[in-house]
Parts: structure tokens; sequence; C-alpha cells
């Protein structure tokens, strides 16, 4: 493919020392998430540079305000939540050109240790949820209630920021919360609370997306490219390096203003699957119909219409385009970069 060629001819360049440029690039994401952590790897690492980009990253408290940015133009490409990655699709066209990791073990609804036995036994208990609604942990935390036959229009749901339910459970006034990691952590840690039950749990799978404006992705498919194997390198160098990369996730989180234990940060590393470039593409392939992708995105997608976060749901092939991964995979250059050691 032509972009493909252009590409390795600047990052072939650039690794020989040539004169060609570093291209800018913005790099949007929410800080003190496990997601993130490849971003801060490539940059410590210098591997940015390796292939000509200079990035500078717009970090957001959450994936509306990050979504809002994008038609603002004040981001070119970064990560998101699956919610958000859908509702930029809906409204601004934004395109999924990857994936950042598997979080259906880490949206939950969770409650006290002691309880948890009991509710299992009799979810007709649960009454109200505390749940950053339009969410992830919203979307898991209806799967699990329609798992145990509960109609979530019989709950109350109380929408309320993660950081407000953490405070709300720790000084007594929430039984039953829906939450994300880290935030998960910390209600194990402060709170005694544990998982009563995951999106895995219920069926409901949860991926963290890469995306990119369309616009910038019809004008810089070289850039694109590029970005998705700084992001993929990294990946797999965390997998190769788990104990460093621990240690860097500590700092990383510190950095966000966030403290997470040991115990924590070896969760994030054992609960969050991520996907190198093959096991990307093999889940985003539409050789037999829908791709696996197509079909997580489509079932997240039909929850935002149920509860009015969008009024239809982008048709997945509309919107999740593997055309980016399979071009860092055709392109020689950068492919060996993200395999190199």
């Amino acid at each position: 493919m032509r972009t493909g060629i252009c590409a390795g001819l600047a990052l072939g360049m650039a690794m020989a020392g040539g004169a060609a440029s570093a291209e800018a690039i913005r790099v949007s994401y929410q800080p003190s998430l496990y997601w993130a952590l490849p971003f801060h790897v490539a940059s410590e690492k210098g591997w940015w540079s390796e292939v000509e980009l200079e990035p500078e990253f717009v970090t957001f408290p959450a994936g509306a305000p990050q979504i809002a940015a994008a038609q603002a133009k004040d981001w070119d490409v970064g990560g998101t939540g699956s919610v958000p990655a859908i509702l930029g699709a809906s409204r601004f066209g934004l395109k999924t050109i990857g994936l950042t990791n598997d979080e259906s073990r880490t949206n939950a609804i969770m409650t006290a240790k002691a309880d948890i036995e009991a509710v299992k036994a009799d979810p007709g208990v649960i009454k109200s949820l505390l749940v950053t609604t339009n969410s992830t942990a919203d979307f898991t935390a209806r799967a699990c209630l329609e798992k145990w036959g509960i109609d979530p229009a019989s709950v109350e749901f109380v929408n309320l920021a993660q950081a407000q339910i953490i405070s709300a459970v720790i000084s007594g006034n929430g039984r039953f919360a829906g939450v994300w990691a880290p935030n998960t952590y910390t209600l194990q840690e402060r709170a005694e609370y544990d998982y009563l039950c995951s999106g895995a749990d219920a069926d409901a799978i949860v991926p963290g997306a890469l995306v990119v404006r369309e616009d910038f992705a019809s004008q810089n498919p070289e850039a694109v490219q590029k970005f998705l194997a700084v992001y993929l390198k990294s990946i797999r160098w965390i997998k190769a390096n788990p104990e460093e990369a621990r240690e860097m996730l500590v700092d990383f989180y510190s950095e966000g203003g966030v403290e997470i234990s040991d115990a924590g940060a070896k969760a994030e590393f054992e609960l969050r699957p991520t996907f190198t470039l093959d096991e990307q593409l093999a889940l985003m392939a539409r050789d037999g119909g829908a791709s696996e992708v197509d079909g997580w995105m489509t079932r997240i997608g039909e929850f935002m219409t149920s509860v009015g976060t969008i009024p239809q749901a982008p048709e997945a092939e509309g919107y999740i385009d593997p055309s980016y991964l399979q071009g860092v995979k055709e392109n020689t250059a950068l492919a060996e970069f993200v395999d190199a050691d």
C-alpha cells in the first residue's frame, strides 16, 4: 500500500539517522489508568522519536470532555473507554482503530466482603447502586442485574463520580457500588469491599479503544500507523518486563495524583489483558462476518441507546477501522520496530 511505503521510507530515514523531521501529534488520554501506561513507557524509552513523532499529551478527567475536545480538534489520536469511543463515533465520526485492553474484570459491582455470599444468594436485595451513569461501570452493572433476572429499572442508580463513590462507601453511605479500576482496589483496601459481579462474570466484554479523528486519519495515515506502532511496541515491552513495568505504573499513577499499592499494581497487570498486533488484527477480522470487536462494541452501543445516551448506535463497520493496524503489519519497517527488543 502506498501510505505504508511512505511511512516505511520516513521510518527508515529516522532509524538511519536521516534528516526526516519529527511530526507533531496530539495524544489524548485519561491519566492514572492502566491502558495509558504504554504512552508513558514510550516516552521514557524514547520510542516516539524513533518513528519521527513528537507527541503533545492532552489529558482529561473523563471520557465525555475528552470526546467533546475531539470535536474542537484539540487532539488527534488517543485512548479512551468503549462508551466514549461510541459516543464520539455517533456524534463526531470518531474512528476506533485498535484496542487498549480488556477491562471486563475491572468494571464491577462491589459490596462488603461479609455480605457477598448472602447477596449472591438473593441479589434482589440490591435496591440502590452508586455508579457513574453512562459509563462502562453502568453497562457492567446492568449486565449483572440482568444476569440475575433483575430489571435494572427496579434499581435506583445514584449518579456519582468515581471519587464521590469511594468517599461515600468509606463513610458508610453506600452499600453497593459500580466502579472501575483502580477504584476497585481502593475499595478492597480501604473499605473491605470485594467484587460481587464483574463484566466478565456477566459476559459483558468491556474493551478500551484507540481512537482517531476521522479528518486527521484521512490526512495523516502514516502518522496514525506510527502512533499504533509505538503503542504496540510498548505493549510488547510491558508483557516482557512486568516487574519494571509495575514500577513505572506506580510512578505514572502518582504523577496523575493516584497512589496505588503494590497489590493494586499487580492486579492491574493480572486482570486487564492487552493485545499484540496479531491478536488485535484477529479480534478485528471480518473474514467470516462481524468481528469479535464489532460484537463487543455493538452490545455497548445498544446499552447506550437503552439509557438515552445516543438516539441510535452507529454500525460497527462504519467506525471500527482495522486498516491502520493492517498498515503497521504490512509495513516492514514499522513491523520490525514493533518487534525489536
